[in-house]
């Protein structure tokens, strides 16, 4: 047990505003078995969210509701995906903008853990990683490793991030006293050469006035930690004592610092939703204050992978996509609703406390929005971009995957034509993940990754025959070494019968945000057809358009869009991207932040991959619906914890 006063170190409100003495810089360190703010005692009590999953308009929301629970930091991933989508080209202003993020938290009189990468997971889209890294064949070998082909571009990136997030460390006046410099590396490799580059990278970059650490499971505790850089470690329910067990064996006399505490766990389409009980929470954190360790809950609150930005699990030899709501049954929920466990976590840190908690905030308002019918529709196949060709080997030898054409996230479509007879077994090996097959434009059947799916019977006696095969990515897997292997699309020439087609057309369907209001950048009267003609757009995948209002009286309150009518695709509103659906199951709701709504009349465009034979009907509910039956998996599924 370390030696450390509770009640220095949980009087959080008076050491985050107390002034440092004018003759010492600000400070935060590891000293022997404790950490010391300002050269006091100070016990971490953090909670992660990520500001990329929570709408600028809510972070001081968000952070407040951190303070009133009890807590005296906040943790967040820095996805690198979100900040550098082209190479070369950074984004760091609105909902991206990490700096002011990490200052609204320093004035709501937060501390701040920077787990700056440049890998993260989070059920996040390659674990953060950009999906331009993979336009380069080295990376299926040197991804997370000290090949150039891959360091190269971290070392550009971290010393971009320095620059703009080294002057708000603690040393320098801010509130950032930690910076992870690698995420649960131990469970993907044990190269020490490779950590070690990574920390000398941060101290180039400028992170010299911080405390830098990594976080990994107890089990790979000895792989993921260097000589130098402090270690926490990660574990779920009923497992403090073990996992601070490991840490002590692997540091001994070193503070204890829970990184990652998992207080719920996270959602996969066709798998039911998950959730954890509270009571055994409480007592693991009781047993985790008593010990004097820090704390970082993840997660505090979830929020949203808005857009296509939730990731893929690989567990025991299964692709499974994660549904769009990162609700992880946090304390604090999707939309930002304190819950019971919100209440049990404050009640049980308030006994440690020497003085009273902040109030708890009141909630974001939510909304129910009356039931409305969308009203035009536009056959994907009638606004199709310019196709592109293989652009390496011979031409058209062979379909190439999205990343090689310099597309991320998205769908794409690749065409052939075959002048004879189809009849026999089409097979996509390396199928990247989900597939609608046409022959002629009719549907012959959907090939989903999920369910190690491969092959398919093709038939017709027509002596010409058009192959389309339709291609989503799920959702780039953000974890294990199968990272590597994450080129989305088709990743090997398909079969008919053994025999190689070719001769492959490719149309990049990406769905950036900027283009969904006019979908395929056509003129919306050549593409929209109102639905007493639509019944043609209606036979195959389409985008389907209207709108709801939205009243004056409560014009930015929250709510929950009840998808239910509709089968697979993505929604976007007043341009913003909401996320995917998917008619499987367990999340039958996508949320919607009131800042993106607006007073009066709100445009909807959904893209529905199935066939109908009316148009979508969807609301606007007042709560969400996260935990709906499944449809069966394969009886080998299961959801590991970490």
């Amino acid at each position: 047990m370390l030696a450390l006063a509770l009640c220095a170190g949980m009087a959080a409100p008076l050491l985050l505003h107390a002034s440092p003495r004018p003759s010492a810089a600000p400070s935060f360190r590891a000293v022997g078995d404790h950490f010391e703010l300002n050269g006091k005692p100070f016990e971490i009590l953090s909670g992660e969210l990520h500001y990329e999953r929570i709408p600028r308009a809510y972070w001081r929301a968000r952070l407040r509701m951190a303070r009133a629970m009890g807590l005296n930091t906040i943790a967040t991933y820095v996805f690198w995906n979100v900040h550098e989508p082209v190479r070369g080209q950074y984004d760091l202003s609105g909902n991206a903008d990490l700096a002011e993020f990490i200052r609204e938290a320093q004035q709501e009189g937060l501390k701040v853990l920077l787990r700056a990468g440049p890998y993260s997971c989070a059920e996040w889209e390659f674990g953060g990683f950009p999906a331009w890294l993979m336009a380069d064949p080295r990376m299926h070998q040197a991804l997370r490793s000290n090949d150039p082909a891959f360091m190269q571009p971290v070392e550009q990136w971290i010393m971009r991030l320095g620059q703009e997030v080294a002057p708000l460390q603690i040393g320098r006046g801010g509130p950032i006293i930690g910076v992870q410099i690698e995420n649960e590396y131990g469970d993907f490799g044990s190269d020490h050469a490779y950590m070690e580059h990574l920390h000398q990278l941060f101290l180039k970059a400028g992170f010299t006035d911080t405390l830098l650490y990594t976080a990994d499971p107890s089990r790979a505790l000895p792989n993921g930690s260097i000589p130098g850089v402090f270690a926490g470690v990660n574990f779920g329910i009923g497992r403090p004592a073990a996992a601070f067990a490991a840490l002590q064996k692997l540091r001994p006399g070193q503070a204890l610092f829970a990184s990652e505490y998992w207080p719920g766990w996270f959602d996969h389409w066709g798998q039911p939703h998950q959730t954890r009980p509270i009571d055994q929470q409480i007592k693991d954190l009781d047993y985790i204050l008593r010990h004097h360790a820090g704390i970082n809950i993840y997660m505090f609150h979830g929020g949203t992978s808005f857009g296509m930005m939730s990731g893929s699990s690989w567990t025991k030899g299964q692709f499974l996509p994660d549904v769009t709501s990162y609700d992880y049954d946090a304390p604090l929920d999707e939309a930002g609703h304190p819950t019971a466990k919100y209440r049990a976590y404050r009640e049980e840190i308030a006994r440690y406390v020497k003085q009273p908690l902040p109030p708890i905030p009141a909630a974001p308002p939510v909304q129910v929005i009356a039931p409305f019918k969308l009203h035009e529709a536009a056959s994907l196949w009638a606004g199709l971009p310019h196709p592109v060709r293989a652009a390496r080997s011979k031409p058209a030898d062979r379909p190439e995957p999205m990343e090689e054409l310099g597309q991320s996230y998205g769908f794409i479509l690749y065409r052939t034509q075959i002048a004879h007879p189809v009849n026999g077994t089409l097979t996509l090996d390396g199928l990247n993940d989900y597939a609608l097959v046409y022959v002629n434009g009719a549907l012959a059947g959907t090939l989903d990754r999920t369910a190690r799916q491969s092959t398919l019977a093709l038939h017709s006696e027509k002596p010409a025959n058009r192959i389309d095969i339709l291609v989503e990515n799920s959702g780039r897997i953000n974890s294990t070494r199968m990272m590597r292997g994450e080129s989305k699309g088709l990743n090997a020439t398909p079969t008919l019968n053994g025999t190689p087609l070719t001769g492959w057309e490719m149309y990049p369907l990406p769905m950036a945000p900027e283009s969904i209001t006019d979908p395929l950048g056509m003129p919306r009267e050549a593409r929209f057809t109102h639905h007493a003609n639509a019944r043609q757009a209606m036979r195959g995948p389409a985008f389907y358009r209207g709108s709801f209002t939205v009243s004056a009286r409560q014009p930015h309150a929250d709510t929950f869009l009840d998808v239910r009518d509709l089968g697979k695709g993505a929604v976007w509103i007043n341009g913003h991207p909401i996320g995917r659906y998917w008619n499987i199951g367990p999340q039958e709701t996508l949320y919607v932040p009131g800042p993106w709504l607006h007073a009066g009349r709100n445009q909807i465009v959904v893209l529905d991959l199935f066939a109908r034979d009316r148009m979508p009907h969807l609301a606007g509910l007042a709560a969400p619906i996260l935990n709906a039956p499944v449809h069966p998996v394969p009886a080998e599924s299961t959801v590991a914890e970490k």
